[in-house]
């Protein structure tokens, strides 16, 4: 059995102790069939939660309208929810009401697929009502029951179908595929968050290519931020290699796919609700990618992007032409290296000095000369020195008056 289970047994058998029956569900059984690492350890039992929390001394209430509990157990947080059932689902998310019950086979019958509908109890033995583990092994998205149903009750199970297309590279059964693409339009009824946080799993996927174009094919991309209009370059992105990319160099080629320029960009990435930081990041990437395309990389553009950013819009750069991700990196690492300066911070100059030298009055003269100084500097007309700066300085301002 995974060490990771082993750690958590003792919460199971205190639990059966207490005369309830507990098992390990979800995503950590799918992930332990697969031989992929376990996130996080989730107990199912059927144990009210007042029942857990009369089982266990320290427990945080962090879900009890759901029935689940969090018991803390070696300095590690395990969330324990009670056996439910669901009545009907309003706006496509949610349930109008849940209720406690002491089935497992009715619990994890209202799960999402059938490969996250897979109980273990504590000696290892799998519970699997729904052919789960079947269907892991034939590498198949297959929903619990009927998947019009599954994807009615909650709308973004489509898009959780899609992104474990990216990540596992299963196949979507057939009658899964049909029903997604019957039932795509009750996306638009799902916060744009909750539809984010599948979209970046499905961007981060080792299969994007296939998440991409099952998108495409089944039209959810319709209702989703700003890409209605962007079928063929949707395409056109899910063509492209992008597997040595992280997540943000994945967006920032996304966006150039899209042909948007900085401002437009700007907008599209706020319709998703990124974080503010993350949006920078990527803008940053893509006004980079703007300039490296046009040319090759100058120690002014180098300096402005950084390094971070410029070995970003260089991996880019290569795969739109065909090379690999990290072809000549150790190039553009070594021309950053030989810039005289990487941040104004290492320039020895204020603008009170500049003031001082040239016995003049604050204005908007100090930051156009101290970009000057930058400049000159960069680009290796003037060492990084106070008084070479000044000497500099003097001369530039003599010959223009």
């Amino acid at each position: 059995m995974n060490p990771e289970f082993q750690k958590a047994i003792p919460l199971l058998s205190k639990i059966e102790e207490a005369g309830f029956e507990a098992y390990f569900v979800g995503g950590s059984v799918r992930d332990d069939i697969l031989g992929k690492r376990i996130a996080d350890v989730d107990i199912a039992t059927s144990a009210m939660p007042e029942e857990v929390k009369a089982i266990f001394h320290k427990t945080i209430d962090i879900g009890l309208e759901h029935g689940t509990v969090a018991v803390l157990h070696e300095g590690i947080p395990y969330e324990i929810t009670t056996f439910r059932a669901e009545a009907e689902y309003k706006d496509f998310r949610r349930p109008s009401e849940v209720y406690f019950i002491r089935s497992l086979n009715e619990d994890l019958s209202r799960r999402d697929f059938t490969m996250n509908a897979i109980a273990m109890n504590a000696n290892g033995k799998i519970i699997d009502p729904f052919h789960g583990v079947d269907d892991i092994r034939l590498k198949v998205i297959q929903t619990v029951g009927k998947a019009e149903d599954r994807f009615k009750e909650d709308a973004l199970r489509m898009m959780r179908a899609i992104r474990f297309h990216s990540q596992l590279s299963f196949t979507i059964s057939e009658d899964t595929m049909n029903a997604l693409i019957r039932n795509a339009h009750l996306l638009e009824h799902i916060a744009v968050e909750r539809k984010l946080a599948e979209f970046e799993k499905l961007l981060s996927g080792v299969n994007i290519n296939g998440g991409i174009r099952v998108l495409v094919n089944s039209g959810l991309f319709h209702y989703l931020p700003e890409l209605l209009p962007y079928k063929q370059q949707l395409i056109h992105f899910a063509e492209i290699e992008m597997a040595a990319l992280n997540i943000e160099e994945r967006w920032a080629l996304l966006v150039h796919i899209l042909k948007k320029d900085a401002r437009e960009a700007q907008s599209f990435l706020k319709s998703w609700r990124l974080p503010g930081k993350r949006i920078k990041v990527i803008i940053a990437i893509q006004n980079g990618l703007d300039l490296r395309l046009q040319s090759a990389w100058q120690p002014l553009t180098l300096y402005q992007c950084g390094y971070d950013t410029a070995i970003s819009v260089e991996k880019i750069v290569n795969i739109l032409n065909g090379r690999p991700a990290n072809a000549h990196l150790e190039g553009v690492a070594d021309q950053y290296q030989d810039l005289p300066v990487k941040n104004k911070s290492e320039i020895p100059v204020t603008g009170n000095e500049l003031m001082q030298w040239l016995d003049r009055q604050a204005g908007a003269w100090i930051k156009t000369d101290l970009q000057s100084i930058e400049e000159a500097i960069i680009l290796k007309k003037l060492p990084n020195d106070k008084e070479s700066i000044k000497e500099w300085l003097l001369k530039c301002n003599q010959s223009s008056e």
